[in-house]
Order: structure tokens, then sequence, then C-alpha cells
């Protein structure tokens, strides 16, 4: 039995680039079902897309994360190809990444951005990714080079395991923490990137999306790394505790009074925070693993992608014969 393929696309006003999205994606794909997810839109996307032979749903909630959760719980396929509406990734090198991911296997498959005409990313865009990207670098590992991109294609069992809390334009940043700290096996195929067509608008903004995403790492580290957030929290504290204490213990061995009782009772309290900062970060490390674990089980709760069961049944029955 073949593998079911489909594809998700989210839209809001993009009637002037779906059209094209959904042939490319036919003609990349022609056994895949394409979804487009229309976001609210004021324009003709939904009749543009019908027009182009997609099936239409509706998410009233505005916001990319938001269909990315709809979508996600909906949809039920071997792979799941996510690519935005407005036209700016290559489309044609879907094939290409379907097929890495189910040859892999794979749990995602991400689209690494290169531009392809000057201009493409928005001032400000390019610095903003590589920023951000490498703020997740340092907190949950090197395994990613365009962590804001929308062109991705997941298994099955990333989707169920996926809990889609993000709202906005977060959700790529989610999806990237996810498969890291689940240390899902991941692989990027370098993908074409364009300026959007004439008519199309971009809902990215640079600084209030960037300082959005910024949070979300923020609490992503908070609730991921507890013990790291939780050990710089507590150090800060006991830096604080020390300064202001040093002086009190000073005057006391020369002296052998304390002049300064407000100084000491705010050092010796500050230190006290500090204490429980770190051992309540011991206990949030504990209850991360415990979430990990099963998130893990839910994971493995669905196969490995494969291109075929008989293409598997088939490598199954030779490693049978040649193994001793």
């Amino acid at each position: 039995m073949n593998p079911t393929i489909a594809c998700v696309v989210p839209c809001h006003n993009e009637e002037a680039a779906v059209g094209t999205v959904v042939r490319d994606l036919r003609s990349a794909l022609p056994e895949a079902d394409i979804y487009v997810y229309d976001n609210a839109s004021t324009d003709r996307t939904v009749e543009v897309a019908r027009e182009a032979g997609a099936i239409v749903r509706e998410e009233h909630r505005k916001g990319k994360g938001n269909v990315i959760r709809r979508a996600f719980a909906d949809v039920d396929a071997d792979a799941l190809l996510v690519i935005d509406g407005d036209d700016t990734y290559d489309a044609s090198r879907a094939r290409e990444m379907v097929d890495l991911l189910f040859d892999g296997p794979y749990d995602q498959v991400v689209g690494a951005r290169r531009e392809t005409v000057d201009g493409a990313y928005r001032a400000g865009h390019a610095v903003g990714n590589k920023l951000l990207t490498g703020a997740v670098r340092s907190l949950f590992g090197n395994e990613v080079t365009d962590m804001l991109s929308g062109y991705r294609v997941f298994s099955r069992r990333f989707v169920k395991s996926f809990p889609a809390l993000s709202r906005q334009f977060e959700t790529e940043t989610e999806m990237t923490v996810h498969a890291l700290n689940l240390r899902l096996p991941t692989a990027e195929v370098t993908v074409g990137y364009k300026g959007r067509p004439a008519g199309s608008e971009s809902k990215l903004h640079t600084y209030r999306d960037g300082w959005r995403i910024l949070k979300v790492i923020l609490n992503l580290a908070r609730r991921e790394r507890p013990s790291l957030v939780h050990t710089v929290v507590a150090g800060l504290l006991v830096l604080t505790s020390t300064i202001l204490g040093i002086p009190v213990i000073i005057d006391f061995v020369r002296t052998g009074a304390v002049p300064r009782f407000p100084t000491a009772i705010l050092a010796a309290a500050i230190m006290t925070i500090a204490t429980l900062v770190l051992l309540v970060g011991y206990v949030l490390e504990s209850v991360m693993h415990m979430r990990q674990e099963q998130s893990r089980l839910v994971h493995l709760a669905y196969p490995a992608p494969r291109r075929s069961q008989r293409r598997a049944a088939s490598e199954d029955a030779d490693v049978s014969v040649t193994t001793p």
C-alpha cells in the first residue's frame, strides 16, 4: 500500500499567489491531497484556491499557529507538507523533500531558504532570522540553520506528538524546539526563495513578530531548560547577596558587631531566595523529563515513515536472507 501524502497551505489574503502554489504542488505531488486553510481572508483567496483544485478549509482565529494547530488535528497522512501560500518557496522541490522523509526515514525535512532573487528577504528579516536561529542553536542544539522556514515535511508521528501551542508566526520556532528536544531525526534541503508576486503583501512585521518570537524562545527555554534558567537566576541572586553581605561580614570581623542590620537581613533573604530558585529549577527539570518521556511515547505509538508497505516487506526480506 502506497503512503498517503497531504499538503497544507496556510493563507491570509493570498489571492495573487495561492493558485500558483496549489498548481505547483499538484505538478510535483499529483497523488497528494492539497488543503488550503483560509485564515480570515477578505479577498478571493478561497475562490482562487478552489479553482486551482485545492480542498479549502477555514480557521477563523487569526494566526498561522492557529492554522497549524487545526490542520495537524484534522489532516491524517503518512507525510504532511506545510508551505506558505505566498509563492516565495520553490514548490517544485516538494517531491525531493517527501522522498527524503521516507528514505531517511526522518520525522522532519526543512526547506532551508536560499535567495534566488535579490531582495527576496525584507530588510531586517535575514539578520533577525540569523540572530533568532543562533539563540535557539545555543539553547537547544546546533542541528538547525533556518529555524523560521515555513516550508517543511513532517511524518505522522511528528504531527501527532506536536503540542502546537503557538498562535502566530512563532509556530516554526516551536516546531524546531520540539524536534530538538525529542532528538527527532531531521534533514534539510536547500530550496529557492524569491520575492512575493505583484499584488501580494507580507503579513510578517519585522520588529513586532521578531519580539514575539524572541519571547517564545525565552518561554521555551524556561519550560524546556528549567535547570539552566534557574541556575542563571540563582547565580545572579547569589552575586547580589554576596556584594551586599561582604561589607557586613568585614565590619563584623573588625568590630565584632553588626551595625547594618537591614543590609545583613536583605543579603540573607536574597541568599535564601537564590537557594529556593535553584531547588525549584531542579524540581521543574524532573517534571520536564517526565513530560518529554510522555511525548516520546506518543511519538513511538506511530510507525516510522516508509515509502510503501511492499518496499518495506522487500527490504525486510532482504535483511532476513543476508543476516547470519
